[in-house]
């Protein structure tokens, strides 16, 4: 059995093949693909009626730009040296990605939430996205540039941080380490905002029902009923419906025998079609209306095509063939409080879907006017919460090894960050010059 020394000497070996300081740099290749083209290829599997919606919303800010445009990144960061430091990686860890949400036991926890382009590969990646979106942040909000390369450089030292203190603890330990809502409250401003912060997850804490049956549902005739609120929620027209009853039944197959019986509780009562965050929207996606013990009992499941991640043109074969599988395994490994509704299956002309329940969201960060200080706190947060997924799927005493005890690896991930926030305005740029000529089709403003 290879001992906590051999394992922390393989990760500052792999120092060797690519040194810390060697993350700093970002040239784009010679032979770089043009941004505009890898996300028109990515529409061409996709709900053509949606991509507008799409481009719209990528087009409204460079930040929004990066939340849609991991293809575009991770082709970028594969043209790069890797330490071979693998992890499950969340493939798309940008600051929109994090979230506070209720776990199956009813903690607040805050977490990543968005496992659609999970996979195994090397650590850094993660990281280097999540550091780039801060840098692209705060350069929105316009912050001083030593603040924007600040807060970029704390949330890859936050994250080196964590690491090295998760490399001194137990197996059992770090796979129950998790991130509680309270450590958001020390981010809010004043006293008086977090008294009220304070006061919201005492009241998310004491509901118990799902707050977007609210919004997200109405009364019809009597009976509970998804809203029509287009294009963000159409009804299922009837072919869509029975389809989405027949693979619900195949969906049950691949829970476990006691999330099965509860499942079995709850019957079929409406189905609707959503669209979803930016990069996903044209992917495939229902929200089916479940009741149990009677009508007020109600539950809510998301159902959302699957596809090939981003990151597996750029990287070996990983251990599922299923993508529905693939994002549920991962979401489980790197969650720190995983749906008890997670499933897969195959559905119609052989599309791979995944299940979830949709989550209670508690609270999802607004970049936007964030305060300077609020934002370097919050991006600390992120780093912490980044290296808790990681820490129990990978080496962490390599990583940790790697990573060291200066402040060598997150001053290059900055300085990286900082001109990557670059690239990502000039991508942005020219996708609204796309949208002005003609070539790209975008809905502002849905």
């Amino acid at each position: 059995m290879t001992t906590p020394a051999e394992r922390a000497r393989r990760g500052k070996a792999a120092r060797g093949r690519v040194p810390r300081s060697a993350h700093a740099s970002w040239l784009p290749p010679v032979d770089r693909a043009d941004p505009v083209a890898v996300l028109e290829r990515q529409g061409r599997d996709r709900l053509p009626e949606l991509l507008p919606v799409r481009h719209g919303r990528m087009a409204a800010s460079p930040h929004a730009f990066l939340c849609g445009s991991a293809a575009v990144m991770a082709a970028d960061l594969a043209s790069q040296p890797h330490t071979g430091l693998n992890v499950q990686l969340c493939g798309d860890a940008h600051l929109l990605n994090f979230e506070v949400y209720s776990s199956p036991e009813g903690a607040l926890l805050f977490d990543l939430d968005d496992f659609d382009e999970t996979f195994p590969g090397p650590f850094e990646w993660d990281v280097k996205r999540l550091a780039a979106s801060v840098a692209v942040a705060a350069r929105e909000n316009g912050h001083r540039e030593s603040t924007v390369h600040r807060a970029a450089l704390e949330s890859a030292a936050a994250y080196r941080d964590a690491m090295r203190r998760l490399a001194r603890l137990g197996e059992l330990a770090v796979w129950h380490e998790r991130v509680d809502a309270e450590r958001l409250l020390p981010l809010v401003g004043s006293a008086r905002q977090r008294a009220r912060a304070d006061a919201s997850l005492t009241r998310a804490r004491r509901r118990t029902g799902l707050r977007p049956l609210g919004r997200l549902t109405e009364v019809v005739e009597g009976r509970r009923r998804i809203v029509h609120d287009p294009p963000a929620l159409e009804p299922a027209g009837a072919s869509d419906s029975a389809a989405l009853r027949k693979i619900f039944s195949d969906y049950r197959s691949t829970l476990t025998d006691e999330r099965r019986l509860l499942l079995d509780r709850y019957r079929f009562v409406d189905a609707a079609r959503k669209v979803v965050g930016v990069a996903g929207v044209g992917t495939r996606c229902f929200v089916v209306l479940l009741a149990g013990r009677d009508a007020e009992d109600l539950l809510l499941l998301q159902l959302k095509e699957a596809r090939q991640s981003v990151l597996e043109e750029h990287l070996p074969t990983g251990p599922f063939v299923h993508p529905g599988r693939r994002v549920v395994a991962g979401q489980r490994l790197l969650q720190a409080g995983a749906d008890v509704f997670l499933g897969w299956m195959t559905g119609p002309q052989g599309r791979a879907f995944h299940w979830r329940r949709l989550r209670d969201t508690k609270c999802r960060a607004d970049t936007a006017g964030t305060a300077p200080a609020e934002l370097l706190a919050y991006a600390r947060l992120c780093g912490a919460a980044l290296a808790r997924a990681h820490a129990r799927s990978g080496d962490r005493l390599a990583i940790a090894g790697y990573l060291g005890g200066a402040d060598t690896f997150e001053r290059a991930v900055a300085e990286f960050a900082l001109a990557y926030a670059a690239q990502t305005t000039a991508d942005h740029t020219a996708l609204c010059r796309a949208v002005a000529a003609g070539v790209v089709s975008a809905a502002p403003g849905v």
